[in-house]
């Protein structure tokens, strides 16, 4: 299925080029100076992530394949449901999806209140009954959860691979289900720690789902009431780095008050009400993206500052018109296209044959601008880091420009459009190959064979784990549409308390972080640690010298998610040249 997915890929990318994008936007991604994401997908009537209303799904019933779903009247089952709507959004989508895990806290309720009832017909001690009832629902949860990981590990979709799905972990004071919503984060954390086994049978760190895990007043401090839910946060992440750390202190800030999960990996959506005043998230969803190549603009203003912002004035708005074509196509879709999503609840309950226009209007979804390379686009111009004073005022700059065309865009178009640190898994590679084949080798930055992610300060660069949490969230607050930052970090494990203090830090200071450490294993030797990386780009186990990729289990960030599966050249050295931040 991977290999027919590559090859109609191929093919729906040539239909394209050649039938459905302008040619000058088909030159513009061929000469590196913008890229249009997903070109493979545009010929088909399908959008990029989005946050699936689970809850709607579960309490209202859904329809997957033609059958009918209807409430679940268990724990498990309700598990069991979610999976199979995860599998069947992944196929029709080609972005990540994201799931509120509190969708959940009340079928677990659902189940106590079953087993309470089995066990009043056995045992007349009502306090007997009751401990009887909650023994039978904690192996309910265990079961549950086992479930969400190991299906979502083990579903392939119709594209070849794993869903890419997110659970947010946000437990709300005052919730309806707060207690069990409670339980249900515990559950997946411990389990997360276990891991998975792999095919020797040994615990390893699964992919996905990507874990999500909310600070917020009821869980940063020490004698908060959901601390202890913290610090198996913080165990979890030293050992399977996930979670990542979202602060609601400072996403509040930046959203309106509101507090949501990103879509997948990191995009997040604008804030949006309803006829009503009310605020909405779950339920929508992004058309795609485009990102600009900051710095091949960098190598061709050649340090006129002037000459920069007129490119970047030119380019931004080829982007603009990939956006336009994403709205314009999406267009003509009809429900009935991806009846899970548009019939059946995952965005809406529409009739059958029903547009989906409406949906595409009013910022209720957005469309994307990526930047890439704000490091190399600054030394080139101003000669430093944007790190550096001199650097960091030309840096916001850029930012400001690229936002202040975001909202021109907004207003003439009533479109979404929305500006978003790209987390460029391999475009990395690919923009530094197309200008080192135009420009040659330019030191720091041709010749490394990556550029940096959006924001992100140099991999190589010695800066300390909270200096760079503190410098890259003002870059965050002006990528609403999108961000995430990430420090380096030993193995942390027998340094908990150290790692607690980042995550306090994190709370005060950034809305979205993340760790990142190892986590590999040799099947020659049964070596779990850190696979190396050698002289020779190739992965080598430090104990026996075992270089055969298939003998071996290596998890790096890629960039919001974890990869398990290797990376193209650029991306291994950039993983390579990553400086410890602790």
């Amino acid at each position: 299925s991977t290999q027919r997915d590559l090859i109609a890929g191929e093919v729906s990318k040539d239909i394209a080029r050649r039938r459905l994008i302008p040619g000058e936007l088909v030159q513009a991604h061929d000469e590196g100076a913008i890229h249009i994401h997903d070109m493979d997908y545009i010929i088909q009537p399908m959008f990029n992530c989005c946050l699936v209303n689970m809850e709607d799904m579960l309490d209202n019933g859904t329809v997957v394949n033609g059958k009918l779903i209807e409430t679940p009247k268990s724990f498990q089952v309700a598990c069991n449901v979610m999976t199979q709507i995860i599998a069947q959004i992944a196929s029709n989508q080609y972005g990540g999806q994201s799931i509120e895990i509190s969708c959940l806290g009340k079928y677990l309720r659902r189940s106590y209140e079953k087993n309470l009832k089995l066990t009043r017909e056995t045992i007349e001690d009502e306090k007997m009954a009751e401990k009887m009832a909650d023994k039978m629902t904690k192996k309910d949860l265990e079961s549950g959860i086992q479930t969400i990981q190991y299906q979502i590990n083990t579903l392939m979709t119709s594209n070849g691979q794993a869903p890419f799905v997110t659970l947010f972990m946000h437990v709300k004071d005052g919730d309806e289900y707060e207690k069990e919503n409670a339980k249900i984060v515990e559950e997946v954390l411990k389990q997360r720690i276990q891991g998975i086994k792999n095919e020797v049978g040994v615990y390893v760190t699964p992919a996905f789902p990507k874990l999500i895990y909310v600070l917020d007043e009821n869980n940063v401090g020490k004698e908060s009431k959901y601390h202890y839910l913290t610090e198996l946060a913080i165990k979890c992440t030293a050992k399977r780095m996930y979670p990542d750390y979202i602060s609601a202190k400072i996403m509040r800030e930046n959203y309106e008050g509101n507090v949501f999960a990103p879509m997948g990996c990191r995009a997040f959506l604008s804030p949006w009400q309803d006829e009503e005043g009310n605020y909405k998230f779950n339920g929508r969803f992004n058309m795609g993206v485009a990102t600009i190549n900051l710095p091949q603009i960098g190598i061709i203003a050649d340090g006129d500052e002037d000459k920069f912002f007129e490119i970047l004035d030119k380019r931004l708005e080829l982007c603009k018109e990939v956006g336009m074509l994403r709205y314009n196509l999406l267009c003509s879709v009809t429900s009935d296209s991806s009846p899970i999503h548009w019939q059946h609840g995952a965005i809406a309950r529409l009739g059958k044959h029903k547009s989906i226009a409406h949906l595409l209007k009013g910022g209720y979804a957005t469309v994307t601008l990526g930047y890439i390379g704000m490091y190399e686009a600054t030394m080139l111009t101003k000669g430093v880091s944007h790190t550096d004073p001199k650097g960091y005022e030309f840096a916001m700059k850029v930012m400001d420009k690229m936002n202040d065309k975001v909202k021109q865009w907004k207003e003439e178009t009533g479109l979404g459009f929305a500006l978003y640190g790209t987390p460029a898994e391999s475009l990395t590679h690919r923009f530094n190959t197309i200008d080192r084949e135009k420009f040659g080798i330019i030191e720091n930055i041709t010749d490394k064979g990556y550029y940096m992610n959006s924001f992100h300060v140099d991999v190589r660069e010695e800066i300390s784990a909270f200096d760079k949490f503190k410098f890259e969230s003002k870059f965050q607050d002006k990528s609403s549409g999108g961000c995430i930052s990430y420090i380096e970090i030993p193995n942390m494990a027998h340094n908990l308390e150290a790692l607690d203090t980042l995550v306090r830090f994190i709370y005060e200071n950034i809305q979205y972080a993340e760790f990142n450490t190892k986590s590999d294993f040799c099947h020659v030797c049964a070596y779990d640690g850190e696979i190396i990386l050698n002289d020779e780009g190739e992965w080598e186990c430090p104990q026996c010298g075992n270089k055969d990729q298939s003998k071996m289990n290596v998890t790096r960030r890629t960039c919001g998610y974890l990869g398990e599966n290797f990376w193209n050249e650029g991306r291994t050295k950039e993983i390579k040249d990553r400086v410890l931040h602790i």
